[in-house]
């Protein structure tokens, strides 16, 4: 079994060996870039990797974007959250996850969080204490009923996508200023 580094076995063994895009972990060249971008989707990961969190623990600042899409993710921890505070977007789309960790709620540069087609049958109500986000994808979950009301108190929030969940008719029928993909 292929392993992360840190000796877990965090990957499955039925992958081939990633195939390339997450090389840029350690940065793209001798310096780090201002402004980071780690893609780490398709790697068949089922947790995010604690070797990852050693090996870039000083550029955590750095990173404004991560993509985690098409794993097996089924959970993050609080630490995720907690380590990579400058995150603008994540990219959790094709994962199994159920829900996400209470420290979602504090990021405070989020803009844009994609948890489509996950295992999410509640909407995870601690999104809706980040101001600062501006485009929500939940589509293709099992979530059937959105906090309308505190979703309608975002004040960044633009855009809410909720295509093929089975949201009641009550769900959505909340007056809002975003636009609701429905």
């Amino acid at each position: 079994m292929e392993t992360d580094g840190g000796g877990r076995g965090e990957r499955r063994p039925e992958n081939k060996r990633h195939h390339g895009r997450g090389e840029r972990l350690a940065g793209q060249g001798p310096s780090t870039p201002r402004d980071c971008y780690r893609d780490l989707s398709d790697c068949g990961l089922v947790s995010f990797p604690d070797g990852v969190f050693k090996m870039i623990r000083s550029c955590t600042d750095n990173i404004h974007k991560i993509s985690l899409a098409n794993n097996q993710i089924k959970a993050l921890s609080n630490k995720f959250f907690v380590t990579f505070t400058q995150l603008r977007e994540v990219d959790l789309q094709g994962n199994v996850l159920s829900t996400l960790p209470e420290a979602v709620g504090n990021m405070e540069h989020l803009v844009s969080i994609n948890l489509s087609k996950n295992k999410l049958t509640v909407f995870p109500e601690r999104l809706t204490d980040v101001s600062s986000l501006q485009h929500i994808s939940v589509e293709g979950n099992q979530i059937t009923e959105l906090p309308m009301e505190k979703l309608s108190l975002m004040p960044s929030l633009r855009s809410l996508d909720v295509r093929c969940n089975p949201l009641t008719a009550d769900a959505v029928s909340f007056s809002h200023h975003f636009t609701l993909l429905t």
